[in-house]
Parts: C-alpha cells; sequence; structure tokens
C-alpha cells in the first residue's frame, strides 16, 4: 500500500515538472477610452475582449488578465498610465495605441524596459525606421503605408489632380508623405487643421478653388463625422469626389449613414472581406455589438490572435524573452486581413483594399470591397531597421 502511494505521489510530482503552470499573464490594453477620440478606442478595446472572451478567459489556452487604462489622447496621460503598469502591475506585455501623438510617448519607455508591446493601430514613421525595436511588434501598419495604399488607389483610378486635407499631428503629417510617395498626379492643395477641430466650412470652401479632381483626407473619429457631414450639406460630394482613409470606416459610419454613400477608401480591412477568419471575426463582432466591426476592432483582434498564438507556442512562459519574441515573429494565426507576415522591422506584410460605400440590399450604407490595391504590401522604412 505505502509503495502504491509513492508511486503516486512520485507520478504527480513528476507530471507537475514536466509541464509547468504559469499565473495569468498580465496584459496591459492602454487606448483612448474618453473624449472626442473614444469610439475609435471603445472599437479597439472591444475586438481584444472579443479574442479573450472566445478563449473563456483565456488566449492560446492561458489564462490572461487584462489591465484597461484609458490615456485620454493625451501623451503625458498615456504616460503617466503606462509607467503605472509597468512599476506597480509589473506587466509582460502592453497593447492597444490608437494616437500616434501617444505612441510616441509611450514606446521608448516600454521597449526600453524589455516589455512586449503590440500595437493594433498607431505606426509613427519614427518607430518603424531607426527607432525600431525588438520587444514592438504591429498588427495594423507603418503610418506612410496606410496612406501610400491611398495615394496608389487614386492612381488606378486614373485621378489627376487632387487636394489633400489631414489633421496636424504626427499621424496627419505621414499621411501627407505616405500619399505622395505614390501619387503620380498633381498634388494641387495641402491643409492641415487643428486636431479635433469641429468646423470646417472654411477649408471646404478654399479647397474649390483650387478646382481639384478629388479630395483626400485623413480624419479619423468625429473629425471625420464632422467633415464629410459638412462636406455633404456644402453640395461637394457630387462636385469632387471624395477618396479617404481612417475617415469612413466602421467606428464613423453608424454616426454618418447616407451623408457617407458615395465614398471611396483605401483600407487594411472591410467587414466583408472573403475568409474564414474574417467570417468568424464579423459575425462574432456583429452578434455581441449590434455594428460592423472598424479596421481598430479587427487590428486589434488579430493582435489578441498574435500574443495567442505566441502564449501557445510559450505554454504562457513570457520570462523567456527570446523565445516569446521568436513565437510573435512567426506569427502563427489566421489574420483577417488575408494574407499576413512580419517585415523585418516587425511591421505586417499585408494587403489594402478599395473599400466603397453603398447601400446594401435592405437600403442601408455598407462597406463593399471593389478589389485589391496592394497584395501584400511593404513599409518604405524597414530598411532603416537595424535589429537583429
Amino acid at each position: 500500500m505505502k509503495t502504491a502511494k509513492l508511486i503516486a505521489i512520485a507520478s504527480i510530482l513528476q507530471a507537475a515538472f514536466a509541464a509547468p503552470s504559469y499565473a495569468a499573464v498580465k496584459i496591459g490594453f492602454v487606448s483612448t477610452l474618453s473624449g472626442p477620440g473614444s469610439v475609435l478606442g471603445q472599437d479597439q478595446y472591444d475586438g481584444f475582449m472579443l479574442a479573450v472572451e472566445q478563449g473563456n478567459g483565456k488566449l492560446g489556452g492561458v489564462d490572461v488578465q487584462i489591465l484597461r487604462e484609458d490615456d485620454q489622447m493625451k501623451p503625458e496621460v498615456g504616460l503617466q498610465v503606462v509607467r503605472q503598469l509597468l512599476e506597480r502591475e509589473k506587466v509582460p506585455i502592453i497593447t492597444g495605441l490608437i494616437y500616434s501623438n501617444v505612441m510616441m510617448a509611450v514606446h521608448r519607455p516600454i521597449t526600453s524596459a524589455e516589455v512586449f508591446l503590440i500595437g493594433s493601430n498607431a505606426g509613427p514613421t519614427p518607430i518603424t525606421g531607426k527607432g525600431c525595436s525588438p520587444y514592438f511588434f504591429s498588427t495594423s501598419w507603418n503610418n506612410d503605408q496606410l496612406h501610400e495604399a491611398g495615394g496608389e488607389l487614386a492612381n488606378k483610378m486614373g485621378i489627376k489632380k487632387i487636394h489633400l486635407l489631414a489633421a496636424n499631428y504626427q499621424a496627419g503629417k505621414d499621411a501627407m508623405e505616405g500619399f505622395k510617395r505614390t501619387f503620380k498626379g498633381e498634388v494641387v492643395g495641402e491643409t492641415f487643421t487643428q486636431v479635433n477641430q469641429p468646423d470646417y466650412s472654411v477649408e471646404i470652401s478654399a479647397l474649390a478653388a483650387n478646382k481639384p479632381e478629388a479630395i483626400y483626407t485623413f480624419y479619423p473619429g468625429s473629425m471625420g463625422v464632422n467633415f464629410v457631414k459638412q462636406y455633404r450639406q456644402a453640395g461637394m460630394f457630387d462636385k469632387v469626389r471624395m477618396l479617404s482613409t481612417s475617415t469612413i470606416d466602421g467606428s464613423t459610419l453608424p454616426a454618418l449613414q447616407e451623408n457617407a454613400l458615395g465614398a471611396i477608401t483605401a483600407a487594411p480591412y472591410s467587414p466583408d472581406l472573403d475568409n474564414p477568419a474574417n467570417k468568424k471575426f464579423a459575425e462574432a463582432f456583429r452578434k455581441k455589438y449590434n455594428r460592423e466591426p472598424s479596421m481598430y476592432a479587427a487590428q486589434s483582434y488579430d493582435a489578441a490572435s498574435l500574443i495567442a498564438s505566441a502564449l501557445a507556442k510559450t505554454k504562457g512562459n513570457v520570462s523567456d524573452k527570446n523565445a516569446f519574441r521568436t513565437a510573435l515573429r512567426e506569427a502563427k494565426f489566421d489574420s483577417v486581413r488575408g494574407y499576413f507576415a512580419f517585415n523585418t522591422n516587425q511591421f505586417p506584410i499585408a494587403p489594402f483594399y478599395r473599400v466603397d460605400v453603398e447601400k446594401d440590399a435592405s437600403g442601408k450604407p455598407a462597406f463593399v470591397t471593389k478589389g485589391v490595391i496592394y497584395e501584400q504590401s511593404k513599409d518604405s522604412y524597414a530598411g532603416e531597421c537595424k535589429m537583429k
């Protein structure tokens, strides 16, 4: 009897040492969850938490604890909440970050602490090239790359003269540069406006004087809602075509409705993309949140899937940083965007699409994918990244 008990105890101890278990992995989620830009942050959070819910509180079969923080779209607040996550909570992973001004403030403090930062939206150019880090991964794009697709879309449409409008912050500046890098026609005007500016009547009147064939805009969140409504009210939609990125998407369409009809967008994602991962995601998102998923939700869902793939590979061990980074770089997950791989700077190689706003079968405005702009887009700064 004693021998049998000893053998049983030995077997239990052997199993415990052979398959170590780890406490729930803490993941800091930082985004803009209050103020005018909060609709984007909420979409980002909802996309991430949908993946956690589908895993019954786990990612990759590993228990996770999500610590949600609001950066208020303010770099100083973002830095404050990140320091709390690093110093008090000792998180090994941080994800989220909608706006580039906040990303620029927190990127170095996080990565220099050798904490993994999985960005799912903001991709400012300085962190894409020379400022890259082995601890930063993106499931979205470099800011310029997003708008290089916009420039190529304008080329494919045969547009020769265009006027550019963007908000005056890091992502807006990157937007202008990215668009001009690929656009082969003439930029007849460039307009920078204040972040969260409510009234665009002066800018709309001024651009008409340049007689462009089209305009291209980058106005995320409430800025996009205000601009598009005022552009429609000014009677410009029927006179000068509107192309955009991150202006009319799943986060703003509910507020715009028919004001957005006829808009043409360059996008990394659309709810109607025909791949198994997206069909599963989009259906689940609609069922849970009663709205269409935006690219912010989709990219954040991908971030959760990426983290899940790495946690599964390392069995929840994040302390072996080389092993966890190797698992992240493999990107062994099915992206809702379709093709997905990491470039040498750990930014995605992924598709971009033309997505128009049209009426669906029920007569409601909806996103319709009209084709591929780039099959496997690579950003322009990976060559400047010298990390191994």
